[in-house]
């Protein structure tokens, strides 16, 4: 699987941003898939992760209420709609992608496909 992840940017505290990963190879329909971000010292952070079908999804306490994660299979992309935008959420955003399980995983360690990254700076 290959991920190429886009729609980072620069925005205001409050602002929204809508980050894309789009998806090839064989494998991705069966596919489960994630977002995580890492800023500058901190360890990568799970934000996000949706089931192949689209059917589920799972969202971090830290971003609940203010991201949505959802999924076009026929496009092969992913979606982080990222609403009320606060400095905290600064960061590197990547996406991710594992071969389908019962549950969604969380840990970075489950994941062995990533995107590039896309970066997202929200000023205050």
């Amino acid at each position: 699987v290959q991920l190429q992840a886009s729609g980072g940017g620069l925005v205001q505290a409050g602002g929204s941003l809508r980050l894309s990963c789009e998806a090839s190879g064989r494998t991705v329909s069966r596919s489960d898939m994630a977002w995580f971000r890492q800023a500058p010292g901190k360890e990568r952070e799970f934000v996000g992760s949706i089931k192949r079908s689209g059917g589920s999804t799972y969202i971090a306490d830290s971003v609940k209420g203010r991201f949505t994660i959802s999924r076009d299979s026929a496009k092969n992309t992913m979606y982080l709609q990222m609403n009320s935008l606060k400095p905290e959420d600064t960061a590197l955003y990547y996406c991710a992608a594992r071969t389908q399980t019962t549950v969604l995983l969380t840990g970075p360690r489950y994941y062995p496909y990533w995107g590039q990254g896309t970066q997202v700076t929200v000023s205050s």
